[in-house]
């Protein structure tokens, strides 16, 4: 299968029959280039970097800040280069993941990984992922505050660490979460927020899990990867990244 035929599947695993490239760019598959330039990156870290990305690693696997490791099987640190230009933020690890600890395994990861595929992204190149919370809560619940309050460290350390050019957060839970909002996600859609000391751009879509079950809303998480990948190379460009999508 070429290229073209793979772009052509990815689009129609996110809801889009027909794609006409636009002005933000072409996409394109992940290229072994780009793979290369993610593994020197990683190779090229200090030791002290690698040592504190494993000792929070070690932190996250081993924590007992909330009730919440008595149910998990595992927590699930994330995955995805150390050094990436896209960090993708979701909001809990459900059964799958739990299970296999990793972020995004199930019906909704192969959807993300479809998504992120259609604008030339992967977990394996140039996107880490990881989740408000480390630990499964029970039934796939919202997580509570002081759930949120013990792992939200950690996510904040991993960011710093992976030092992302851009912030994509699926789904309310992770957007309030990240911008410390209750706005709903339809207000927090197509706007350039920022994170951090840094000010790193943040955008806003819809979690993979609500897609599926609400198919119609594709085409719209379809726009807001055009406007990540629009923000994204006008952040890379050093063009002001802020405002609305127009």
């Amino acid at each position: 299968m070429n290229s073209l035929s793979r772009r052509a599947q990815y689009l129609r695993a996110i809801g889009i029959e027909l794609w006409q490239p636009r002005a933000t760019g072409r996409a394109a598959e992940p290229s072994a280039r780009a793979a290369q330039s993610a593994d020197a990156a990683c190779a090229a870290e200090p030791p002290a970097d690698l040592e504190a990305w494993e000792r929070l690693r070690a932190e996250v696997l081993g924590c007992t800040r909330c009730a919440l490791h008595q149910s998990r099987t595992q927590a699930v640190f994330g995955v995805g280069p150390r050094r990436a230009e896209w960090m993708v933020i979701g909001e809990a690890p459900g059964a799958e993941e739990d299970r296999r600890g990793e972020p995004f395994v199930g019906r909704a990861g192969k959807l993300l990984d479809a998504m992120l595929h259609s604008i030339g992204l992967s977990r394996e190149v140039n996107v880490y992922i990881a989740n408000i919370l480390k630990s499964r809560p029970p039934g796939n619940r919202d997580p509570r505050p002081e759930e949120v309050a013990a792992c939200l460290p950690y996510l904040h350390r991993q960011i710093e660490q992976v030092r992302p050019r851009l912030l994509l957060a699926v789904g309310r839970i992770a957007a309030q979460n990240l911008l410390g909002t209750d706005a709903p996600l339809g207000r927090l859609r197509g706007k350039v927020h920022r994170f951090g000391v840094d000010n790193v751009p943040l955008v806003v879509t819809y979690h993979p899990a609500y897609l599926l079950r609400s198919p119609a809303d594709k085409r719209k998480a379809w726009e807001d990867l055009q406007f990540a990948r629009a923000t994204f190379a006008q952040s890379m460009s050093g063009a002001p990244a802020d405002g609305h999508r127009s």
